[in-house]
């Protein structure tokens, strides 16, 4: 990788890069082969883009979380290049943010969801413009731009409920797991199902059942707060990831965001208290004379610390608890599996 002083430099590069690469790629790479330049630090980095012109520049977030908005403020005043984010999925709603006026008028013109192996992060960034192929550097057309978010959500997402589907939700819990235990977060996933899923598959149709399934999933996520990550795993089971993140500005709405000071899982008992009460209160609408009713729920949630160390003792222990809420009746919600840590009995 070159870090020499830019204005010695003569090796013509293309692309910056603000940060440390190995934060956002997995697995061996040759950084001296790469056509990238690269400064760790902010402020070299701006004088860097003011002497050159590159075709963009490629921002590690979590290298530069500090003041990260006045600093992509600095770059989209001084430079002309493409901006694009390199965001781990935990930082992925404020990636989402910070691009989304989209056309150049945002702070952002795009991000890449990593780690990624080195080629796959090269082809991610050609895809955005089009220059990791020898190619003169021209950006993607909107259309373009489309297709390729099309693409990655076709990865990530669940195509019935457009909620996040088990692959990416297992991966984001990995990851933020590992930084909860490095900041003193708090992390608590939620996994529940629908009762008696099957019955309505079997008397309405699949049909119905999807709508039962795509009901219960807008219902959820309005009843989380944005950074939350909701998925569906599979046929009518869904999990919760509730974690801590301070970047994130409040919602528009002025409602209070989630902080390093929120208790889990008392405040997770609450939205979860509050989605089972949405449900209560939002009729289904199915086929039929007996086609109306409403959904009930159970569920199981498990704690960073509490129950568990890593993603798979967190998710087991939550699917525990979620088999002991079913033969105890249905429709309830146990922390960590017993009886007596029935959400409805917690004070």
């Amino acid at each position: 990788m070159n870090n020499s002083n830019p204005a010695t430099n003569t090796e013509a590069r293309e692309v910056l890069l603000i940060g440390d690469l190995s934060a956002v790629v997995s697995g061996a790479f040759s950084p001296e082969k790469l056509p990238i330049q690269v400064c760790n630090g902010f402020a070299e980095a701006v004088e860097t883009a003011l002497e050159k012109s590159f075709t963009a520049i490629l921002v590690v977030m979590s290298d530069v979380s500090a003041g990260l908005r006045n600093r992509l403020a600095v770059l989209r005043k001084n430079t002309g290049a493409k901006i694009l984010l390199l965001a781990r999925m935990h930082e992925e709603p404020l990636a989402i943010e910070l691009v989304a006026r989209g056309n150049g008028n945002g702070l952002a013109d795009d991000y890449v969801i990593c780690p990624l192996r080195i080629e796959q992060l090269c082809e991610a960034v050609h895809r955005r413009t089009a220059f990791f192929e020898g190619t003169s550097a021209v950006a993607a057309d909107e259309t373009t731009r489309k297709k390729i978010r099309q693409l990655e959500k076709l990865a990530t997402e669940d195509d019935l409920t457009g909620l996040k589907n088990r692959r990416y939700v297992r991966e984001f819990a990995r990851q933020i797991i590992e930084r909860s235990k490095k900041d003193n977060g708090r992390v608590t996933v939620l996994i529940f199902d629908i009762d008696n899923f099957k019955h309505y598959n079997d008397v309405y149709g699949h049909a119905a059942g999807d709508e039962v399934l795509k009901q219960a999933a807008m219902l959820i996520r309005r009843c989380c707060r944005r950074h939350d990550v909701v998925a569906r795993l599979g046929g009518d089971e869904f999990a919760v990831v509730f974690w801590d993140e301070p970047l994130c500005p409040p919602p528009p709405d002025g409602s209070e965001r989630r902080s390093f000071t929120s208790d889990h899982p008392g405040e997770v008992i609450m939205i979860a208290r509050r989605f089972r009460r949405e449900l209560e209160k939002t009729p289904l609408q199915l086929p039929g004379a007996n086609g109306t009713g409403v959904l009930t729920i159970s569920g199981g949630l498990a704690s960073l610390g509490r129950n568990g160390s890593n993603t798979d003792d967190i998710f087991a222990k939550a699917d525990h608890a979620l088999l002991d809420a079913k033969r105890s009746g249905k429709n309830r919600i146990y922390l960590v599996g017993q009886p007596e840590n029935d959400i409805d009995k917690i004070q």
